[in-house]
């Protein structure tokens, strides 16, 4: 009968079987080994793609609130703030009413833990398109527009994407103002091995259409005008009389008195 060596195999993987250096084998041991060979290298997973690193979840839109926090005393410059209610044990934020509308931040006012989430920067939340973590390649920013405050997605690296306008407040006006989200925007929460992390997406489904450029009229096509037919040469007709020339009065012989 044949004989089979004891191979030590330290990790499960074809590498690690071309590491080890093996005796002259039996032909039937030689066989079961190619094949168990064989089989670990097709078990063993394809490389996982960083797109797919991390999952998204959905969460309960109404436990959250996107607010632009003003940052010093002058408030001319906000961030974003996300509020998240745990428990209804006490209210986390108010809100006004009427746009733009306040913010209240209770949480700011008792020791929320347990009963409240504060995110406040880029620990906390980061912007997703389908499948895509954009962490590393976008930043959410607060910024004026006119009489309002933009949440804008904005692009770190060149050819990452388009600059996105997330939520608006809808107006301006001091203190903590709640932002709206704009359509197709929605809160998820990264996920990881089917497991919640308390970090947040600020999650669009689609990559949004560039808005379609204004008509521009059309030219006017100008038919060529047709030649004439060639004629022979006329003389020209006598002026009408409307047309003629008056003849000049005759002169008269001055008459005696």
């Amino acid at each position: 009968m044949g004989w089979f060596p004891v191979v030590a195999v330290h990790t499960i993987n074809s590498a690690s079987l071309n590491a080890v250096t093996l005796p002259v084998l039996h032909r039937a041991g030689l066989a079961a080994l190619t094949l168990l060979a064989t089989t670990l290298a097709i078990a063993s997973p394809a490389p996982v793609r960083a797109s797919s690193l991390f999952a998204a979840a959905e969460v309960d839109q109404q436990n959250f609130l996107l607010v632009a926090a003003p940052i010093g005393t002058s408030g001319e410059k906000a961030q974003l703030n996300i509020y998240e209610q745990l428990k209804p044990v006490r209210p986390c934020f108010e809100v006004g009413q009427g746009t733009p509308a306040s913010v209240n931040p209770l949480l700011a006012s008792f020791d929320f833990t347990g009963i409240c989430n504060r995110y406040i920067d880029a620990n906390g939340y980061s912007v997703r398109v389908g499948g895509q973590d954009l962490a590393t390649t976008y930043r959410l920013m607060v910024t004026r527009s006119g009489g309002d405050m933009l949440l804008l997605a904005f692009p770190t690296k060149a050819g990452a994407g388009p600059e996105m306008v997330v939520a608006r407040t809808l107006g301006n006006a001091p203190g903590f103002l709640k932002f709206q989200m704009e359509p197709g925007w929605r809160l998820m929460r990264r996920q990881f091995g089917g497991r919640n992390l308390g970090h947040l997406y600020v999650y669009a489904e689609n990559w949004p259409v560039p808005a379609a450029t204004a008509a521009q009229p059309q030219p006017t096509t100008v038919a060529p005008a047709k030649p004439a037919a060639t004629e022979p040469p006329r003389e020209a007709a006598a002026p009408s009389a409307v047309q003629q020339p008056l003849a000049p009065p005759a002169v008269l012989p001055a008459t005696k008195l």
